[in-house]
């Protein structure tokens, strides 16, 4: 029984584990109610209880597992980490819970899933319970399915998927069990409910009688749409809304859920897919092609029945869809045409998206198949292309509808339209753009006007339906020519339209986005342009082409001028007066005189043809006037010309008269409504005069008016013709500049690219050189529209010729063409539809490329070509592909219709001769450029095998396929790459090349695109398993490209899709998740997709007019913050050169040579901080790398964007180093100028530097390190403190060159690190350097090891990280080394250890091999024959520099901290002077240094054991005696009597301001600070504070005292106030301690207790938690330099002894503490030289004098660490060597000084330092010294001691025996009595420790005790732990225990000294008299006192309680410390003490 009662007193998670079910079921018990209270879901104790869960719902003992389901259903609905226990929980639930007999049980097990499910974890829930299908237990399955349809009717089918249960239930109703066939039933019904007829399908092969009985039940539920009735907890808002409106009767959220629901599920999604491919017939390829139709009937029967299956299995449905086509083309037998269009019909139908790519290949011959006039075919051929149609996009199919449109049979017309019309309704506006929708009207609108009626009517129709989809505003302006009549019947069939939105279909074709779509439109265009040759035949144009484009124009343009044209002259409603101007008649010359003389003076028409040329000039100047009065409408252009061209017209002799004349022309032509036949005839002479010297320009002004009048590319093109059918080349040349410049100003839209190119071919041949350069330029100013595709044309040029079109090509590299600033303004202005406006010239833009002729190749593509590739043997093949190498590079571009060439290349993708499928790819790379755009149609059956091909196993071919993948993206766009399936079963292949090529690419090309299919969410579940692969480098790709998924899809679809995978994937993939949630790009913006665009999409510069408004108008947003991707994007390619847009450039340009004089950085407001906190938060990369990989190198870039000037940014990172040595001059110049600039991206400068270290340029280095040197000099000027993040990202790179082989390289490093010591703390760089010496480079590994050793020479031991023995243990392994230079280096580096250490060297290094030990022990004998000087000489060159960086402190400080507003930025700066200053101060026996930052390092380390004792005793023990001393609070400030004398005004003030500092409300008390600080910061003002600096200063170490106990301690309290609070209070300090005179006024005791605060401040790890706590400790370090500086000198020293003497003393102390106490002592110290003249010596050394007495030498090595002693040593030496044996003069104020264990110790000093010549240091003197005695003594110690402790044993003695014992050890204090006292027992041991420390007391107290007032609590304590008292004994020399009477006493002494009581302040001695008196030996410290008597009761108690372990202790140190082992056993003692310290926590 015993052990029943045991499991009682266990906590509740330990009985929930018990092996007894009692034990458990109580457990089970209580963890219910725990759970039932916990309010807050996140609350720890939830964690506690995760791992037991399970264990809960599988608890074997049926009672207590009900509890244990009772308990878990609480904390799965509550805790908010139950999510993590889902699969273990429920799976134990399946298992366990539903093959219960209980009911009870199943029902808490199911409502366990259900609550699961609520809190989101559905899918998880869901694959159990179908595990749990699968178990053999009926019951089990069955309770299975009744979840799942509970679930689902409460959760809806969108949280339950469907589609998983659907597929087992045909498999549950065959089950044997009854019970599982009813509840399969049910679920039926469920399913049925929610997706009605979808169901049907997947259970036609059910039981006909199951079947039969489902359908009963099915009729009977209600027709309503369901609703859950239960929601996730995320869309728990919802249900209340639902409710509402359920009361309030409205049903509209029902209706919008239902809209959701609906569409949701598809029967389709629902359906297992079937492969029919292996089901063919055998012979069904050789029966399709039977002569007999009867055996093809039979082919195609046997397909039709296998394609009824409604979904398909994915396959290559090829030469199945070829051999159907071919029936539905060729076949003559009408029945088997439908028959085969019927198969087509069920293969679209069962593949969906998967019969896309075969659509191309179908659609043109099933609509011309529509001839039929079979009413059966015409149905089978419709059902068919509709079905087709939903397969792919009409943007897809829109060339093939086009090519048909213009056919002449009247049926295909119609059926095409009516095609056209049903396809339209699929769509939206967004899926059928204006560039679609453009092509699709001009041929309807051809059709409208057909001769048969049927024709019209469905053009009516479609125009209707594209009307009713895109609204009027779209399609108005492509009807602006219909008659109203016809516009009627338009809009009366859109009114009749209804669309087909919702279906599946149209959801679709709806997520198709228009990016490639202007490239198609383009394509029809070149297609419909049929004739390439009446180039110069420019007439008949107007009126051949007028109905059918637009603004007509002449035959060449073809589409293109109706596509490009029609933007640039500004269509819209102005068409119709267009189209009338270019028709305009020509007049007869008659006609036209009489027109004429109506608007012109009569005297001008005669004198028009006057001899005398000043006749004619004034006849022009009268013309010219009446032309510039005339009206636009009045205006007869044709006549005024005519008269113009009349004798002599262009034959015109006299300069002045022709040149008049052409002025004329341009002013008519600006002025009138000018024609083109106008134009016509005056151009002639336009160009015949443009090559006149004198008259050039005016032709030139002339023509440029006139095609701003009638269009650029119509006037370009008869200017061109006209100017190369002249003789003159002048005329040809001037013809060329005068276009170059005019394209420059109209843009490039609608010009006929055919023409131009001929006209320029002509231009080159030319023998006059002017005419070549002067179409060279002209190609130039093309190349910039047309992009490198120009180049093409031009490669059968001579060389010569080629290589100067080349130069001028890159010369335009990279500009981007300027904005049109002609042609637009004239015509927008008509137009009415601005939107359309801005969309045509985005059209012209776009078909500049397709504006080039392309060529029909596929007749060349002959059947024996295709058999060629075909064919066995592999040399045939490879003619093959030559010839169609050869086809396409004759053809140059070619048009789409390529016939069989890709089935016969895809064939040879995977020929097993590998250099076939090179050349098989570099083929199809050169079918992507010269198809352009139009390849897109090809990606589904060619462009998805070329990535099959990534993954080949030879680089090469993988190389050679991205290559071609590339070329196709580039003119494709992604969009049809991520459609449909394709792209994830590439992915799911376990291909791991073709895994990491594939992600590879998508990583590259996610981040340019703005939006993608939603069919991207398929890859996912390859991604994740690519995320595990067993290949590193697929993990590697995989993970770089999870966040551009992610960028697209969104965390949540991401997080979702891992439902699916195991729990540890699961987990492993969240991580990942997360990890890449924070580095996911953003979208790009709107123009970064124009841009990106033009990049990965479409041909070459196709999209820039289209980019170019869209940028303008964003331009000034999108450059602040750039985007690495879409710097990317920009610099691509040439071809993206022109896609930046059109305005910015030239500004850019404009700017740069400005912009060189400006700042080369730009200071960005916290630039630096928010880009460390990116990189700690893991948004950018961290930089870390072996080599710089690409995407460091453009986020560099990215980040510099902001804060580096552009064109210093452009030479930075230029592929050629010798821009990156100009960039390195640049920096160099701007240095000095600009120091800020170069703070505040130093980060980034050093980062840039990192990567020139791996340049393999010399000279590039050599000048960054020359860069390096200057930097950290100025760094070092500017008291800068490099960050970690800066040190980290740097200094690793600049360590691995440090092994170079040049010598000069390796120094310039070196002096790098040196200057870097004085920026960044030597003991943070001893680790970079430390891992620099494991490199393999054993230079590097040398070089590393001597500059550890300069370390540890200048800085001392404490450089050494993480601890010297460690570090040594290191560098020693380095004596074995191989390398003579490494040895030889390691070897130096411990002798220098040696040399600052001694002996103790070779414990730290440990053991080493004995060749090792030999080699060192060789080197060490040899370094001590050289004096060792060094260390001597190092005290006193460090002094100096210590002075001048100080002195350099003080004079940076005094200026800036006047005018600094923020006190942050008093934070920050503060600590990096703090730094520097701190930097470089060795102590005088060890050199040690820096020793400020380096510990502050291991304090918050170490806070932990201070944090843990001290709130508790200040919570425990002072609560209820503090009030009384808090009370009279209020005195202090109401009276302040210190300062009552000054009665002035300004006095009082100042004494309420200050009495309000110390308020416990922190406003207030702000408030007064900022007062104050008002007040220090004015000069004139702040001597007002005179007088009262202690007063405030008692105020302000007061109210850190409350911040520390009572504000940090109260969690109500925000933690930013108190930020705020120390901020200002540090601030304050910081601005009096500039004020020397105020700060010398501060006195002893107020000093000791302020620097008490602000160092219990530093070491307050509470404030390091808070976010700008760092800045805090910062500035108090600061500060504290400050006090130490400012203050009076002696003031100052004694107050840190005496604090030092406290802390020394005080248990509760941490020893942090008493050592940064002693840091500030090293400080004064180094201060001394200058201060010493200043300081009261005699009041220094009666403290020091003091301080001994409480510590002799033996106490002080007792203590746990050394420096203490070394402390004192060092400030006595430091005197000693300033005063020489004056100093001895100075000892007036101690009484008996003879008996002063100081004047003897200075004696000692003085004497040794004139004996010693300088070459041993004291230790050693000390310890020679001891030695001596030790040996000459030995005989007698002996006797002696034996003598002694013969008096101690025996009783009578006993006193006088332990006095003589302690006499003799003061005197010896080295003796050892240890042999004597190791024989004894344990008790005698510890009596004779106990007695010595009780004499010790009584003697040292003598002085001290009466007045223990002055001592501080700490300090009275803890030396005795007397196990006998409560209260500790040295309060009374004689130990009796002191009453409450004598505390009350002194508790009035203080008040009355801390000003608490009304007592005169003037009543207290002054200070100077207190410190002359010997009773009085300390400072009265002000308000420590007022806890010293509470203190002290509290450690006395904590002394009880430690007593043993005290004595122990004290024991076994002091036995140990023997004098010849002292400094063998120290490590020893340390290890001791880390003991006891662990035990006592």
């Amino acid at each position: 029984m015993g052990d029943d009662s045991e499991w009682v007193k266990l906590p509740v998670d330990q009985k929930c584990e018990h092996k007894l079910w009692k034990a458990r079921l109580s457990g089970y018990e209580e963890a219910l109610k725990i759970f039932q209270k916990i309010k807050d879901e996140k609350s720890p104790e939830w964690s506690k209880f995760l791992g037991l869960i399970k264990k809960f719902v599988t608890d074997s003992n049926a009672v207590v597992q009900l509890k244990g389901l009772e308990a878990a259903l609480v904390y799965v609905e509550n805790a908010h980490v139950a999510g993590k226990t889902t699969g273990e929980v429920v799976s134990g639930v399946v298992s366990k819970v539903f093959n219960q007999p209980k009911a009870k049980a199943k029902e808490l097990g199911i409502e366990i899933c259900l609550m699961y499910i609520e809190i989101e974890k559905g899918e998880a829930v869901q694959e159990e319970l179908l595990k749990g299908l699968d178990n053999k237990n009926p019951k089990i399955i069955v309770a299975c399915i009744e979840t799942l349809r509970k679930a689902l009717s409460e959760f809806g089918s969108k949280i339950i998927l469907l589609k998983p249960i659907i597929k087992v239930l045909p498999k549950l109703f065959e089950s044997r069990e009854k019970a599982v066939r009813d509840e399969a039933k049910l679920i039926a019904v469920e399913i049925y409910r929610w997706i009605r007829d979808a169901l049907r399908p997947p259970l036609q092969s059910i039981n006909s009688v199951q079947l039969k009985e489902l359908e009963e039940e099915w009729v009977k539920l209600p027709t309503g749409a369901p609703k859950p009735s239960r929601f996730l907890r995320s869309q728990q808002e919802l249900e209340a809304k639902l409710e509402q409106q359920q009361s309030a009767g409205g049903d509209a959220e029902g209706g919008g859920d239902d809209g959701d629901e609906v569409p949701q599920i598809d029967a389709y999604e629902l359906l297992e897919a079937v492969e029919i491919l292996s089901k063919l017939p055998k012979d069904f390829y050789d029966k399709i092609e039977a002569k007999k139709w009867q055996e093809r009937k039979e082919a195609l029967e046997a397909v039709e029945v296998l394609v009824k299956n409604p979904k398909l299995e994915a396959g290559d449905y090829a030469d199945l869809v070829k051999a159907l086509k071919k029936v539905v083309g060729k076949d003559t037998n009408v029945m088997l045409v439908a028959l085969a269009a019927k198969c087509l019909t069920g293969l679209a139908v069962g593949l969906r998206k998967k019969f896309g790519q075969y659509a191309g290949h179908v659609v043109p011959t099933i609509l011309e198949k529509f001839k039929e006039k079979k009413p059966q075919v015409v149905q089978a051929l419709q059902e068919a292309i509709d079905a087709i149609f939903l397969t792919t996009t009409l943007q897809n199919i829109s060339e093939d509808v086009l090519a048909v449109m213009d056919n002449k049979n009247p049926t295909i017309k119609q059926q095409t339209s009516l095609f056209i019309a049903r396809s339209f309704r699929h769509c939206t506006a967004s899926t059928l753009p204006k560039s679609l929708l453009k092509p699709f009207c001009a041929a309807l609108l051809k059709h409208i006007n057909d001769s048969a009626p049927e024709v019209r009517d469905a053009a009516f129709e479609a125009l209707g339906t594209a009307l009713k989809v895109v609204g009027e505003k779209a399609v108005n302006p492509f009807l602006a020519d219909v008659d109203k009549l016809k516009l009627d019947k338009i809009k009366e069939c859109s009114e009749k339209v209804e669309l087909v939105h919702g279906k599946k279909a149209g959801l679709a074709a709806d997520k198709k986005e228009f990016k490639p779509v202007p490239g198609r439109a383009a394509a029809s265009g070149a297609t419909g342009d049929k004739d390439t040759k009446d180039i110069s035949a420019p007439k008949p144009g107007p009126l051949k082409k007028a109905p059918a484009t637009k603004p007509g124009g002449p035959p060449k343009k073809g589409k293109p001028a109706a596509l490009g044209g029609a933007g640039s002259t500004g269509t819209k409603n102005k068409k119709g007066l267009e189209t009338k101007e270019i028709v305009e008649p020509e007049l007869s010359i008659e006609v036209c005189e009489e027109k004429a003389s109506a608007v012109l003076p009569a005297t001008c028409i005669q004198l028009l043809d006057s001899s005398n040329w000043k006749e004619r000039l004034a006849c022009m100047e009268e013309f010219q006037k009446a032309v510039e009065l005339m009206d636009r409408t009045e205006m007869p252009c044709q006549a005024l010309v005519r008269m113009l061209a009349k004798k002599p017209g262009w034959k015109e002799t006299n300069f002045q008269v022709m040149q008049m004349k052409l002025h004329i022309v341009a002013l008519i032509a600006q002025k009138g409504n000018f024609s083109k036949t106008s134009a016509q005839i005056v151009l002639d002479g336009l160009v015949d005069k443009i090559g006149d010297v004198k008259c050039g320009n005016n032709a030139k002004e002339a023509m440029t008016a006139i095609a701003e009048a009638c269009m650029l590319p119509w006037t370009a093109e008869q200017v061109m013709s006209m100017a190369f059918l002249q003789k003159n080349p002048k005329n040809q040349s001037e013809t060329l500049n005068w276009l170059s410049n005019a394209i420059k100003e109209f843009g490039f839209s609608g010009l006929n690219v055919k023409a131009f190119i001929s006209n320029v071919k002509t231009a080159l041949a030319a023998t006059n050189p002017a005419v070549r350069t002067s179409a060279i330029t002209l190609l130039g100013v093309m190349y910039l529209y047309v992009g490198p595709s120009l180049r093409m044309f031009f490669e059968d040029e001579k060389p010569a010729l080629l290589s100067q079109i080349d130069a001028e090509f890159e010369k335009m590299q990279g500009q981007n063409p300027p904005a049109p600033t002609r042609g637009i303004s004239k015509h927008s202005t008509s137009g009415t539809d601005e939107g359309e406006d801005g969309d045509e010239p985005d059209d012209g833009g776009n078909d500049v490329v397709d504006l080039l002729p392309r060529t029909e190749i596929s007749d060349k593509i002959t059947s024996e070509l295709v058999s060629k590739i075909g064919d066995k043997n592999w040399k045939i093949r490879k003619e093959g592909l030559d010839e169609v190498a050869g086809i396409i590079n004759e053809a140059k571009f070619i048009q789409p219709n390529i016939g069989e060439l890709p089935t016969a290349l895809k064939g040879r993708l995977n020929d097993s001769n590998k250099i076939l499928v090179q050349q098989t790819l570099n083929i199809l790379q050169q079918l992507a450029v010269a198809m352009g755009p139009n390849i897109k149609q090809h990606v589904k059956n060619l462009g998805i095998s070329i990535i099959t091909v990534l993954g080949d196993s030879k680089n090469n071919v993988r190389a050679a396929a991205l290559a071609t993948v590339n070329a196709w993206a580039e003119q494709t766009g992604m969009k049809e790459w991520l459609e449909g399936e394709d792209l994830s079963e590439e992915l799911k292949k376990e291909n791991p090349f073709l895994r990491q090529e594939l992600l590879g690419w998508l990583a590259e090309k996610l981040p340019t695109l703005r939006s993608t299919p939603t069919d991207l969410i398929l890859c996912v579940p390859h991604l994740y398993s690519c995320l595990e692969d067993r290949n590193g480098d697929v993990r590697k790709k995989a993970q770089d490209a999870l966040p551009f998924f992610m960028m697209h899809l969104g965390y949540e679809k991401m997080a979702k899709a891992t439902g699916k995978l195991k729990p540890t994937s699961k987990d492993q993939v969240l991580a990942m998740l997360e990890k890449a949630k924070a580095n996911m790009p953003a979208k790009p913006a709107a123009p970064a997709k124009a841009t990106s665009k033009s990049v990965g999409g479409s041909a070459p510069a196709k999209f820039q007019p289209a980019s170019a408004p869209v940028e303008d108008s964003v331009s000034g947003t999108v450059e602040p913050k750039p985007d690495p991707k879409k710097a990317k994007a920009l610099g691509v390619s040439s071809k993206a050169k022109t896609a930046q847009g059109k305005k910015v450039p030239s500004k850019t340009s404009l700017k740069e040579d400005e912009d060189k004089s400006g700042p080369i950085f730009i200071v960005v407001p916290n630039g630096k901080e928010q880009r460390m906190k990116d990189e700690k938060g893991l948004k950018v990369l961290k930089w870390n790398f072996t080599t710089p990989r690409d995407e460091y190198i453009e986020q560099l870039k990215t980040q510099m964007s902001s804060c580096v000037a552009k064109w210093l940014q452009d030479e930075m990172f230029h592929s050629d180093f010798q821009h990156h040595n100009k960039a390195l001059a640049v920096m160099v110049d701007h240095l000095e100028s600009e120091k800020e600039g170069v703070i505040g991206c130093l980060d980034l400068i050093l980062k840039w530097l990192t990567l020139r270290f791996f340049d393999t340029n010399t000279s590039v280095l050599m000048k960054a390190l020359e860069y390096l040197k200057l930097l950290f000099t100025l760094l070092s000027e500017e008291e800068y403190h490099l960050t970690e993040n800066e040190a980290s990202s740097f200094i690793p790179y600049l360590i691995l060159k440090v092994g170079e082989p040049k010598d000069v390289i390796r120094k310039d490093v070196r002096a790098i690190l040196n200057r870097m010591c004085l920026v960044y703390p030597a003991s943070k760089m001893f680790p970079f350097i430390m891992e620099g010496t494991k490199s393999k480079n054993s230079k590097q590994r040398a070089e590393c090891l001597e500059e550890l050793g300069c370390l540890v020479e200048s800085y001392g031991m404490n450089v050494c990280q993480p601890t010297p023995g460690k570090a040594l243990k290191e560098i020693a392994i380095h004596i074995g080394d191989r390398d003579n230079a490494v040895r030889n280096a390691a070897l130096n580096t411990i002798v220098t250890v040696y040399n600052v250490h001694g002996d103790q060297v070779f414990k730290l290094i440990g053991t080493l091999s004995e060749k090792d030990m030999s080699m060192l022990e060789e080197r060490i004998k040899r370094s001590a024959k050289r004096p060792s000087a060094a260390p001597v000489k190092q005290v006193e060159e460090k002094p100096q520099r210590t002075q001048s960086i100080s002195s350099n402190t003080n004079m940076l400080r005094k200026g800036p901290a006047e005018d600094m507003s923020s006190r942050l930025k008093i934070m920050y700066r503060t600590y990096r002077i703090q730094a520097r200053s701190m930097s470089g101060h060795p102590d005088a026996a060890q050199m040690v240094r820096r020793e400020f930052q380096l510990d502050l390092d291991e304090i918050e380390n170490d806070n932990g054991t201070v944090r843990c004792e001290m709130p508790e005793l200040v919570q425990h023990k002072l609560d209820d005696i503090f009030e009384p001393v808090l009370i009279p609070e209020p005195k202090i400030r109401a009276v302040s009597p210190h300062f009552d004398d000054m009665h002035s005004n300004t006095a009082s003030t100042i004494n309420f301001i200050i009495s309000q500092v110390a308020s416990g409300d922190i406003n207030t008390s702000i408030q007064a600070l900022t007062q104050i600080d008002e007040v220090l910061r004015q000069e004139d003002k702040a001597e007002a504070m005179s007088g009262h600096i202690d007063q405030f200063l008692i105020a302000t170490f007061m109210q850190l005292r409350l911040i520390y106990n009572t504000h940090m301690a109260d969690e109500k309290l925000e933690k930013d106030e108190i930020i705020k609070l120390y901020s200002c209070i540090i601030g304050n300090m910081i601005s009096l301690f500039q004020i020397e005179s105020l700060a010398r006024e501060a006195s002893t005791g107020v000093l000791k207790d302020l620097m008490h605060g602000l160092i219990t401040l530093m070491l307050d790890s509470r404030i390091e938690d808070l976010e700008e706590g760092q800045q805090v400790i910062r500035s108090v370090n600061l500060l504290v330099v400050k006090v130490l500086e400012k203050s009076d000198q002696t003031n100052i020293l004694s107050a840190l002894l005496v604090l030092l003497q406290d802390s020394l003393l005080a248990t509760a102390s941490s020893p942090k503490f008493s050592e940064l106490v002693m840091k500030c002592l090293w400080r004064m110290v180094r201060l001394l030289p200058d201060t010493i003249n200043s300081i009261n010596l005699d009041r220094i050394l009666l403290d020091i004098h003091i301080f001994m007495k409480v510590f002799p030498k033996e106490k002080l090595k007792q203590c746990k660490s050394e420096f203490p002693i070394r402390t004192l040593k060092t400030l006595l030496h430091t005197l000693c060597k300033l005063k020489g044996p004056k100093i001895l003069d100075h000892l007036t104020m101690i009484d008996n000084k003879n008996e002063s264990e100081l004047e003897a110790h200075l004696c000692r000093m003085m004497k040794h330092s004139m004996d010693q010549t300088g070459s041993k240091s004291d230790k050693e003197t000390e310890k020679g010294a001891s030695r001596i005695d030790e040996k000459s003594s030995k005989a007698k110690v002996n006797d002696f001691l034996a003598e002694i402790f013969k008096k101690i044993g025996s009783k009578e003695n006993t006193k006088e025996g332990l006095a003589e014992l302690y006499e003799y050890k003061k005197k010896y204090s080295d003796a050892d009595i240890e042999p004597f006292l190791k024989n004894s027992s344990q008790f005698f041991q510890s009596y004779v420790e106990r007695g010595l420390r009780v004499i010790e007391m009584e003697r040292e107290g003598k002085g001290r005790i009466p007045i223990s007032a002055g001592i501080s609590p700490q300090m009275e304590v803890t030396c005795v732990p007397t196990p006998t008292s409560t209260v500790s004994s040295i309060g009374n020399t004689n130990g009796e225990e002191v009453g409450p009477s004598v505390y009350l006493e002194r508790l009035k002494i203080l008040r009355q000294r801390c000003g608490l009581d009304n007592t005169k302040q003037d009543d207290r001695p002054p200070l100077t008299s207190l410190l002359s008196k010997p009773a009085v030996p300390t400072v009265a410290s002000s308000t420590d006192m007022l806890h010293s008597k509470l203190s002290q009761l509290r450690e006395s108690r904590e002394q009880h309680q430690h007593s043993d372990l005290d004595s122990n202790q004290t024991h076994s140190s002091g036995t140990m410390t023997t004098s010849s082992s002292s400094t063998a056993n120290i490590d020893d003692l340390k290890k001791r003490l880390e003991r006891i310290k662990s035990s006592r926590k």
